[in-house]
């Protein structure tokens, strides 16, 4: 009995080890399959050109290969995305972690889920026609495509990362601490700010820089609303194109595969790989940092 015991225990330790395998090695294919074409596209176009050029004219007949307007637009978008959905998400974070009832968290709960359930082309569609329209009262000859609409609606799509992963830090701080902070004769706000974010903060950070990493890879808000064009500004008024619109426009086209311009979308991919990575290493060493602190 024992022996058959641990053979279905074996069993289910090599198929979970299939599992982590199957996720290794689709990264591993994702990153062959990025930087063998971009091998390939940097042969023709130089690493140096491809980060300081300020143009980026790859489909036209005056090629410019400067990956630097689209990654300004990308960021662009990401920032205000962000200045909407950190202090919306941490405040409500807070609110249901320690203000809300019962009753309150079971309306604002579900609504977070469904938020981040909705489809990011709905999202897309709706500042399209409905926030562009509403700022275009407010700021005259702002045009139908602009950062400002896409960035404020990628916001409130990553309002629920921010909330509900603050809330799940917030949640983890030890009742003593909040029990001391109250014994010591501070209000609640004052030990919402003095005591919970501090010790709070490796999570909540984490929680931030996951939120930018989904905002710099969403596609389809950023491809509806903020246009096509390739623009260095940081002009939340004008219209941008990010490094994700950039490759949709190419792989929906009649790019011919193998050209230097179809393998512009792998030199882009790579970039975007990068930045994603970037955050999230900052996100891991912050995070291990402050576990380390408060261990």
């Amino acid at each position: 009995m024992t022996h058959k015991k641990s053979l279905k225990e074996a069993l289910i330790k090599f198929i979970l080890f299939l599992c982590a395998l199957v996720t290794v090695f689709t990264t591993l294919g994702i990153i062959w399959v990025l930087f063998s074409e971009s091998f390939h596209f940097f042969q023709t176009v130089s690493i140096k050109e491809f980060f300081t050029d300020t143009e980026w004219t790859p489909l036209f007949s005056q090629k410019h290969f400067g990956i630097l307007p689209l990654v300004s637009g990308t960021l662009l978008t990401t920032m205000i995305a962000i200045a909407v959905a950190l202090p919306v998400g941490l405040t409500i974070a807070i609110y249901l972690n320690e203000y809300a009832s019962k009753r309150a968290r079971s309306v604002i709960k579900p609504i977070l889920e469904i938020l981040a359930a909705v489809p990011t082309v709905v999202y897309g569609f709706f500042a399209l026609v409905v926030m562009t329209p509403f700022l275009q009262k407010i700021i005259p000859g702002l045009p139908g495509f602009n950062a400002l609409s896409a960035g404020i609606i990628m916001g409130v799509m990553i309002i629920p990362f921010i909330s509900s992963l603050s809330e799940d830090a917030l949640f983890a701080v030890p009742k003593s601490l909040r029990d001391a902070s109250y014994g010591m004769g501070a209000t609640r706000l004052q030990t919402v700010f003095k005591v919970l974010l501090p010790a709070a903060s490796s999570g909540i950070v984490s929680a931030i820089i996951l939120a930018v990493s989904r905002a710099i890879g969403e596609t389809m808000i950023v491809a509806i609303a903020a246009g096509q064009q390739p623009n260095l500004t940081l002009n939340p008024l004008e219209s941008v194109e990010t490094i994700t619109t950039y490759i949709v426009q190419v792989s929906l086209g009649d790019v011919p595969h193998g050209s230097i311009e179809y393998q512009t979308i792998f030199a882009a991919g790579a970039t975007l790989f990068l930045l994603t990575l970037i955050l999230n290493s900052i996100s891991f060493q912050f995070n291990r940092r402050y576990q380390q602190k408060y261990e």
